[in-house]
């Protein structure tokens, strides 16, 4: 009986694991232009006010200036913008934290994510023109 438990519940746990997906896509201009997915950029108000965003893209920081974080606020923001098993796309300045990030909720959480390899500072070197970021009034 336990064995059969287990068996159930590792399948369970791998029929999880596959409904949820995480890939990474080096991110071009032209992606950006042609993707029908959200972006959501988790980069700081100080990182958007910099360079900008895309046009379009849910500013939802998940790092502060001093690398804290607040899942739970996270993923309330997130969860008003996106659905659990619809597909979205990350960004940030380099990639480098949404790696982090979409591995936790594509793996961990099973949101179905994409990871935009080379975030923002890719996206300029290659010409991208920004939006400006203006800030949300509270």
């Amino acid at each position: 009986m336990k064995i059969l438990k287990k068996l159930v519940l590792g399948l369970l746990l791998l029929a999880s694991s596959l409904s949820a997906e995480m890939t990474n896509v080096v991110v071009t201009p032209a992606f950006i232009k042609d993707t029908k997915l959200k972006i959501i950029d988790i980069r700081t108000e100080g990182e958007w006010k910099e360079t900008g965003i895309v046009q379009g893209a849910y500013t939802i920081t998940f790092f502060d200036e001093r690398g804290n974080y607040d899942i739970d606020g996270f993923l309330a923001q997130l969860n008003a913008v996106v659905k659990k098993d619809e597909k979205f796309a990350l960004i940030c300045r380099t990639g480098s934290r949404t790696g982090m990030v979409s591995n936790f909720l594509g793996n961990k959480l099973n949101y179905n994510v994409v990871n935009l390899k080379g975030g923002m500072m890719k996206l300029l070197r290659e010409g991208f023109n920004p939006e400006v970021y203006t800030p949300k009034k509270k």
